[in-house]
């Protein structure tokens, strides 16, 4: 392998396969934004879980199409519709795309799907290559997500166009967080949002620590608490809320993920368990306190850590340690 093994091969159609949610595709931007760079006119397809469809659509400069993924008895992030395999991997082969790109995880498994697309030449990370048009780069074992990804791409010889995450807010986003009335009393930099949500529940800090921290941050600067989640988190808001002294702003409910990332975009400080929205914040650059109990930190916090802060609380015995830190972010200019 040399370092322009990119540009050895004519590469005019690009199909990606990276099926995960929010959070592990908003690590893999940097490593998108590089193989844009590398083929400014490629057509780049994007395969991934169904919900992605939004993920491509927010972030078109580096995805042209989305495929939806029926999924692999393998992969734990959807159920696997084994009915549509078969017409799925023939329309893939059909396409007959110049590159397939790994860029789920180790290729243990993923490598055989990828393989399976049909495609003229395939890279990835991987241990062994089936044959010569492949190029397989070790899956690095240390390293925070979205640099690990990088070493995918620069390996390739994508040019380095940095490590730092996106989340571009549209004109609709604005537009749909307007219509709801969330923030009809709230004025940008009035207030701190409180995501105490995850896709799994044993993922989050008790509520009675995110009330009891809410309620410590609104004595001082006087800010307003606004809690949000989506409509499935909407009791935990709720008990959140009843716990405190002051009643926050409850947005948890029908906001798309697009109108959520606007209403925090405009806040001065997130606080949340380790989970997609902290990933948002740091394509926002929102300062966030990010609280984990289960994830390797090392590899899921957010790389500025000035800006982020990110704290190992499983048992949910740092509730002082998380208001230090929030009123530390909210004293930096």
């Amino acid at each position: 392998m040399t370092s322009s093994w990119l540009h050895q091969h004519d590469s005019n159609s690009v199909v990606i396969f990276r099926a995960l949610q929010l959070g592990d595709m908003l690590c893999a931007v940097p490593a998108l934004r590089a193989l844009r760079a590398a083929m400014p006119r490629a057509r780049i397809s994007l395969v991934g879980l169904p919900w992605a469809d939004q993920f491509a659509n927010r972030f078109r400069r580096y995805i042209d199409e989305f495929i939806a993924f029926p999924g692999h008895e393998a992969f734990p992030e959807q159920a696997a519709r084994l009915d549509q395999l078969h017409d799925f991997y023939a329309g893939m082969r059909a396409r007959r795309f110049d590159l397939a790109l790994q860029m789920h995880g180790n290729g243990q498994y993923s490598n055989a799907v990828v393989r399976a697309f049909g495609a003229r030449a395939m890279a990835g990370f991987g241990a062994v290559a089936g044959g010569e048009d492949e190029c397989l780069i070790r899956f690095p074992e240390t390293g925070a997500e979205p640099l690990r990804l990088l070493e995918l791409t620069t390996g390739l010889g994508a040019p380095a166009c940095g490590p730092q995450l996106e989340f571009p807010i549209t004109e609709a986003d604005e537009r749909e967080l307007e219509a709801s009335g969330v923030t009809r009393a709230l004025a940008p930099g009035s207030y701190v949002c409180i995501h105490p949500g995850a896709r799994s529940a044993d993922k989050c800090w008790p509520a009675a620590r995110f009330a009891a921290v809410a309620d410590q941050l609104a004595i001082g600067p006087g800010l307003t608490t606004v809690l949000t989640g989506s409509p499935a988190e909407a009791p935990l808001t709720a008990a959140v809320g009843r716990l405190m002294r002051r009643a926050p702003v409850d947005a948890a409910g029908p906001l798309s993920i697009g109108a959520m990332a606007a209403l925090m975009s405009h806040a001065r400080l997130l606080i949340c368990n380790d989970t997609g929205v902290s990933h948002i914040a740091a394509g926002l650059g929102l300062r966030s306190v990010v609280i984990f109990s289960k994830a390797d930190i090392r590899r899921w916090a957010p790389l500025d850590q000035q800006l982020h802060r990110c704290l190992w609380d499983p048992f949910g015995e740092q509730a002082q340690t998380v208001i230090d830190q929030a009123r530390a972010l909210l004293m930096l200019r």
